[in-house]
């Protein structure tokens, strides 16, 4: 009878495991659905402080940290340049950091200052009258993974599809 119980308690485990794993994939984006758009971007000009960084997209997370750590209310922003399928992993080229301000507002001097003490650049990118957008959950350091894998092919084959009907205009907004 024991060795039941020991068997059911071995299962009840094995189902739980497999219930947190999947839960912990869910909640990183596995099956967040992508939604690309053309239209006016969801930011106006912007002030970042980011670093470059040049290896696999794996390796991302660790930028992320670094900037969240620095300033952990801001937003970050990633920049991702290549196509990890087109270009070996460690030539792979991205850009990580934090948003210090927006519009017209003045990035806080302190921050500015902390950032650039660790070997951040500062940036302003202008405003754009419209833009490929699109976004992905940013849960956990597995979503860091999962999103450049999971978001590049389908903005690469919306940006062609966009392309061959000559849609990146302004008059084929959606």
């Amino acid at each position: 009878m024991s060795d039941i119980v020991l068997l059911l308690l071995i299962v009840v485990l094995l189902v739980c495991l497999i219930v947190t794993v999947l839960g912990f994939l869910l909640y990183s984006g596995l099956l967040y659905e992508i939604d690309i758009k053309t239209g006016p971007p969801p930011v106006r000009n912007v002030t970042i402080a980011y670093k470059f960084k040049q290896g696999s997209y794996k390796e991302c997370g660790g930028a992320y940290t670094e900037t969240c750590s620095i300033g952990p209310k801001l937003s970050s922003i990633g920049v991702f340049y290549d196509d990890p399928k087109q270009r070996p992993a460690d030539q792979c080229r991205y850009v990580v950091g934090s948003v210090l301000c927006e519009g017209e507002e003045k990035p806080d001097e302190e921050l500015l200052k902390l950032y650039e003490k660790f070997g951040f650049k500062v940036f302003s990118l202008p405003e754009v009258s419209h833009a490929v957008t699109t976004t992905f959950p940013c849960t956990t350091p597995l979503s860091y993974i999962l999103g450049p894998y999971r978001v590049y092919p389908k903005l690469t084959s919306y940006i062609e599809v966009q392309y061959h009907y000559g849609c990146l205009s302004t008059k084929c907004l959606r």
